[in-house]
C-alpha cells in the first residue's frame, strides 16, 4: 500500500498542486503561536511540553483516524494516507522557483534569476553571478528535496499508517519556527524542538544521501560525504543538511558551497563537492538526480512488497 499511496500522491500533485502556505503553513503557524503564548516561559521544559502537545497531538490524531477508517473500510484508510501524504510532501513546494530560475538563466536574464532566488531564499542576492545563482539554487533544491520528499518518505515507510509523515513534517516545522529563534523572549523554549528533529532526521538524512550516491557518481559522493559534510554549519539550510549537500555535489560532479556575496558582505561557506563550477546545465542534472533517487526508493518499495507477497 505504501508504494501505491506514494505514486498516487505524486500523480495528484502534478494535476492539483497543493497551496502549501494556505493549507499547511498558516494553520501550523497559528498553532505554534498559540502554544508558544500559552507555554513559553523561556525554559526548555516548557518547549518540551508544547512540542509534545503539538507534534504528539497531530501524530495521534492522524493515527487514530487511520485506525478508525481501517475498521470501517481499508480503502478509506488508504485514501486517508494519500490525503496526509499530499499535505506533508511534494515537489511543488520548491520546484516552481527552481524551474523559473533555470529558465531565466537559460535566457541570460540574470536580474530576473536574482529576483527569483531572493524570493525563494529570503535573502538579498545583489551582485551574484549566474554561477553563484545556479550553485545556490542547486543547494536549495537538494535541501528541499530532502525536507519535502525523501525525509517524509522514509518516516512514512518506517512508522504505521500516516503517522511517520505527520511526525516528520510537524517536527520539521516546529524546529524551524521555535528552534531558530534567537531573541530574548524565546529563551530556551525552542531547544527541544531542534534536538527532537535532529534525532528524527538522523536516518532520513543518510537515506537521502545514500540515494544520491547510488544514482550518481558513487565514489565521489561517498568521498565528499566523508570528508566535507561535517564542515557545513547547521545554521545554513538546516541541521545536518551538509550530509545531503556533500553527497549530492559529489554525485553530480559539481562544486557547491564556497563564499558568496550576500547583502554586500562575503559569506564564508565551506566547499562541497568536486569538479566543475555550477551552471544552468548542472541545475538540470540536479533535477535528474532527485528523480532517479526517488525512482530508486519506489523500486525498493516495489521489491519489498513483492517479497512480502511471496513470503505470505
Amino acid at each position: 500500500m505504501s508504494l501505491f499511496s506514494l505514486v498516487a500522491v505524486l500523480l495528484i500533485e502534478q494535476i492539483w498542486p497543493l497551496p502549501y502556505r494556505r493549507v499547511v503553513h498558516e494553520p501550523l503557524s497559528r498553532l505554534a503561536r498559540f502554544l508558544e503564548g500559552l507555554f513559553n516561559a523561556g525554559e526548555r521544559s516548557h518547549g518540551l511540553i508544547a512540542w509534545l502537545i503539538a507534534v504528539g497531538g497531530l501524530v495521534l490524531f492522524a493515527g487514530s483516524v487511520h485506525v478508525a477508517l481501517h475498521f470501517l473500510n481499508p480503502l478509506l484508510a488508504w485514501l486517508w494516507s494519500i490525503l496526509i501524504l499530499y499535505l506533508t510532501m511534494g515537489f511543488r513546494q520548491f520546484s516552481h522557483y527552481y524551474t523559473d530560475i533555470q529558465l531565466a538563466l537559460r535566457m541570460d536574464d540574470v536580474p530576473q534569476a536574482r529576483k527569483l532566488l531572493a524570493a525563494w531564499r529570503g535573502r538579498p542576492t545583489d551582485g551574484l553571478s549566474s554561477s553563484d545563482i545556479a550553485r545556490l539554487a542547486i543547494e536549495e533544491a537538494l535541501s528541499a528535496s530532502h525536507r519535502h520528499v525523501f525525509g517524509v518518505l522514509v518516516c512514512y515507510v518506517l512508522l504505521p499508517g500516516p503517522c511517520g509523515a505527520v511526525l516528520y513534517r510537524a517536527a520539521a516545522f516546529f524546529a524551524e519556527v521555535w528552534g531558530k529563534r534567537s531573541d530574548a523572549d524565546a529563551g530556551g523554549f525552542g531547544k527541544f524542538s531542534q534536538q527532537a528533529f535532529a534525532v528524527i532526521d538522523w536516518l532520513p538524512l543518510r537515506v537521502t544521501a545514500t540515494g544520491f550516491a547510488i544514482v550518481g557518481d558513487f565514489e565521489d559522493a561517498v568521498y565528499c560525504w566523508r570528508t566535507q559534510a561535517e564542515k557545513w554549519p547547521d545554521t545554513q539550510l538546516g541541521s545536518g543538511i551538509g550530509i545531503v549537500l556533500a553527497s549530492g555535489a559529489g554525485a553530480l560532479g559539481v562544486r557547491l558551497g564556497m563564499p558568496v556575496v550576500e547583502a554586500g558582505e562575503i559569506a564564508d561557506r565551506a566547499e562541497m563537492g568536486t569538479g566543475n563550477e555550477a551552471d544552468v546545465d548542472f541545475m538540470q542534472s540536479a533535477v535528474g538526480l532527485v528523480w532517479r533517487a526517488l525512482l530508486l526508493w519506489l523500486l525498493l518499495l516495489l521489491l519489498l512488497g513483492f517479497a512480502s507477497l511471496v513470503g505470505s
